[in-house]
């Protein structure tokens, strides 16, 4: 049974937007499965997201997954692996209880680099009831452009100075920053601030500390206002 969104809490932001397969999902497991390995996984990886994030218009998403496959060396098997298993995806540690938290005090939304298939799939992993799922195809561009960010907003009819973005990648920091979003890194492997990267509002190894700093964003805005 999933939750429905209640009252916007002032305190709160009036909408969090988040990144789905980063933030939210342990997409690296799936991938290094299969890859093979954790090193062919994490090559794979990068290259995608180097591909991705460099791509604007959109490519179908399962075009890039191939692509990046096919530039690290590994074999066609690897993606067809990663699209068969796409539902075994599972949340992070954290991320189920942290979403039904905030449900209580803003709208949620999905900002993904996906294709829509997909993206709703794995959106529907979580027992939640999004308020907004844009995904890269729906935008027709894929994040860092300011349009996915914006469209979301628009859909929820809430003002990127009322909103907050939780992000798995640096990548989004570039998006968000064009758009007026506080982000929330959500770096759980670690990765280093990508070259040219505005740095987050926050940054975090896990989503521990996501709710509380959530519950500060009235108290922020006002201070910062003034």
């Amino acid at each position: 049974m999933k939750l429905a969104s209640t009252t916007v809490d002032p305190q709160y932001p009036k909408a969090i937007l988040f990144d789905l397969l980063t933030a939210l999902l342990d997409s690296w497991t799936l991938w290094n499965q299969s890859a093979g390995s954790e090193q062919a996984g994490r090559a794979w990886r990068a290259e995608y997201l180097r591909l991705t994030y460099g791509c604007g218009k959109y490519v179908a998403y399962e075009t890039l997954v191939e692509e990046a496959a096919a530039n690290v060396g590994l074999a066609k098997s690897a993606p067809r692996a990663l699209e068969n298993n796409w539902l075994q995806l599972a949340p992070w540690s954290g991320a189920v209880e942290a979403l039904e938290q905030l449900q209580a005090h803003c709208k949620l939304a999905v900002v993904t680099n996906c294709s829509t298939r997909l993206g709703r799939q794995a959106a529907q992993i979580f027992p939640v009831k999004w308020d907004a799922i844009i995904t890269a195809e729906e935008a027709g561009v894929y994040k860092p452009d300011p349009l996915p960010y914006r469209m979301t907003l628009d859909k929820l009819g809430v003002l990127a100075a009322d909103a907050a973005f939780v992000a798995g990648s640096s990548y989004d920091m570039f998006g968000t920053a064009k758009t007026g979003l506080k982000t929330y890194w959500h770096n759980r492997v670690g990765l280093a601030l990508v070259e040219g990267a505005p740095p987050p509002d926050m940054a975090s190894p896990n989503l521990d500390g996501l709710v509380a700093w959530a519950a500060q964003f009235g108290t922020s805005a006002s201070n910062h206002a003034r």
